[in-house]
């Protein structure tokens, strides 16, 4: 597994859209943590920090590895890969989360494609950035991410 710490990430929102949410994702202890407001008004509805893999995944990975903590929501990983060029085209997993550190695992065959267009299969190697994300409802978010892997 990698620190999160050894990983450039940035933050963006719906705001790019017209949305309302607002949060903030900062090094905190070493792991990466996203805390905001989530909000669908405007048609909006997410914020997010991501980081990129210019290098995609290792060959052969068949699942992600996180080692996460939140406030008890639901959270996301989504993944954007070379055949992924529009802004709203994405694969995505959700996660539970929980006050403790906890690590989950994230086959990549469960990875949903954001459209009904895209290709359902993920390959690794295309796979261009990971981001961690508070999507889809009104509420609070606060997730950290201390390590990510390739299993």
């Amino acid at each position: 597994m990698t620190p999160v710490a050894d990983l450039d990430w940035s933050y963006l929102a719906d705001t790019v859209m017209g949305g309302v949410s607002q949060g903030q994702a900062r090094m905190e202890g070493g792991a990466i943590r996203l805390t905001g407001t989530v909000s669908t008004e405007n048609r909006g509805g997410f914020i997010q920090t991501r980081t990129a893999l210019p290098d995609g995944l290792p060959a052969g990975t068949t699942a992600l590895r996180l080692r996460v903590r939140g406030n008890g929501e639901r959270y996301f990983i989504h993944l954007r890969t070379t055949r992924t060029r529009l802004p709203w085209q994405y694969f995505q997993a959700g996660f539970p989360t929980t006050a403790t550190w906890s690590e989950v695992t994230l086959p990549l065959s469960g990875f949903e494609p954001s459209g009904r267009l895209m290709r359902s299969r993920i390959a690794p190697e295309e796979v261009r950035s990971i981001g961690l994300v508070a999507y889809g409802r009104d509420h609070e978010a606060d997730v950290s991410l201390s390590e990510i892997g390739a299993a």
